[in-house]
């Protein structure tokens, strides 16, 4: 088995983690799941991610797109891979820029 990592769209405010980890654990084992809450507010984003043990992600998500959690029919997709940020080497060199004084 693999993990993958969906990400569920469309969620209506009041839906939990826990909403989350019901709707899903019907289809695979999930590992994780958290609602996306504003840092400032704490209310609900409307968006989240689950983790989940499976050996066919497409057919988890095939189940559980547009499935009604909280009243509202859900989105799900495979969430994307953030990109490692690389750090970044110095500037380029060069000059203070500005005029030549002589």
């Amino acid at each position: 088995m693999s993990q993958a990592r969906l990400f569920i769209g469309n969620l209506s405010w009041g839906v939990t983690d826990a909403d989350l980890v019901e709707a899903v654990s019907a289809h695979a084992e999930v590992l994780d799941a958290k609602v996306i809450t504003d840092r400032d507010t704490g209310r609900s984003r409307g968006f989240g991610f689950v983790t989940v043990e499976t050996n066919n992600v497409q057919d988890v998500i095939r189940a559980l797109d547009g499935q009604d959690i909280g009243g509202r029919a859900i989105r799900v997709n495979e969430a994307e891979q953030k990109p490692r940020e690389r750090g970044y080497g110095g500037g380029g060199g060069g000059y203070g820029g500005g005029r030549d004084r002589y």
